[in-house]
């Protein structure tokens, strides 16, 4: 009988996904302490592995249409609940969610409700409203913070540190909605709400034509300023974390942070080149985040979340 791969073995494989797959995310989970860098590894690669199974990708790179999406999303499903229930699957990346899984008691909602963003997907949704729109960013990047959040050692039941991931997520999901507007059209996706582009007066399919760049620009200033909002909000779960991973997160925060400002400020040229932020840049943010984690506590003091703000579904 062949033996099984170890922890470090998929560990290993994680850590080579991250790389591969998300260098802003790879900086910053070298912040973290050892333990919660290698459960941040592997929470990415299922991630990443989820992702590109359901967008025909390789690490993220090179998304394509599909014409199999159904069966794709049985696939990683069917893997996912095998992960959940604690059976070896036999993927690297689905085993390095059954060993984050069982090391965090994770509730499997979380897993679960990223699934069902990738479901969305494959039904070829489209967000109709603004809430429609904040919904489909909980399911594939909210439930992410809050799974990270576990990772990071808040408790399963401190709902309240579990908002504040959520909102990172969304954070994350909303600045890369405005980033890859063209990228997605390529591929037949559009994630701008139907009921913006009817105020914008856009045709649906032709949000890219050259003469609505004016208002599309309009919209993903938007979408910056909502990322922002929510970001925000996020900074206040920080003090619940310790130094190293409020200051991952801040980190990260910063770095996200740039890019839906850098789209915002491009205006009607934000689609000519894709918003990448410099490993200079990179290294300032890291720097910038470090004294910001050291005066977390008193930078962000205990206060309720914004009401106004959309809330995550709570079981």
């Amino acid at each position: 009988m062949m033996a099984l791969p170890t922890r470090d073995a998929i560990v290993a494989t994680a850590r080579e996904s991250i790389a591969r797959g998300s260098k802003s995310f790879a900086a910053a989970s070298l912040l973290f302490d050892r333990k919660t860098r290698e459960r941040a590894w592997l929470l990415y690669a299922w991630c990443r592995a989820c992702d590109d199974i359901a967008d025909g990708q390789d690490h993220g790179h090179g998304m394509t249409r599909v014409d199999d999406a159904p069966a794709r999303l049985v696939r990683l499903t069917a893997m996912t609940e095998a992960a959940l229930a604690g059976q070896v699957v036999g993927d690297p990346a689905f085993d390095a969610l059954r060993i984050v899984a069982a090391e965090t008691a994770m509730p499997p909602r979380f897993a679960r409700d990223l699934i069902a963003g990738f479901a969305l997907d494959a039904a070829d949704w489209r967000p109709h409203s603004e809430a429609d729109l904040y919904q489909y960013c909980y399911h594939v990047a909210g439930a992410v913070g809050c799974m990270m959040a576990l990772a990071m050692g808040v408790a399963p039941d401190d709902e309240a540190t579990l908002d504040r991931a959520c909102d990172l997520g969304m954070a994350f999901q909303l600045a890369n909605i405005a980033r890859d507007i063209a990228e997605d059209d390529r591929v037949g996706r559009c994630y701008l709400p139907v009921a913006w582009l009817v105020e914008m007066d856009i045709p649906p399919g032709e949000h890219m034509k050259p003469h609505f760049r004016p208002r599309l620009a309009i919209l993903a200033g938007r979408l910056a300023a909502r990322a922002a909002a929510f970001e925000q909000s996020a900074r206040y779960g920080t003090p619940a974390l310790s130094f190293r991973s409020a200051w991952a997160v801040l980190s990260a925060a910063e770095i996200y942070g740039a890019i839906g400002r850098v789209v915002a400020a491009r205006g009607e040229h934000a689609w000519d080149h894709r918003v990448t932020t410099s490993a200079a840049a990179k290294l300032g943010f890291i720097a910038r985040a470090a004294g910001d984690a050291a005066r977390r506590q008193r930078l962000y003091p205990s206060r309720p979340r914004d009401p106004d703000l959309w809330r995550r579904p709570v079981a």
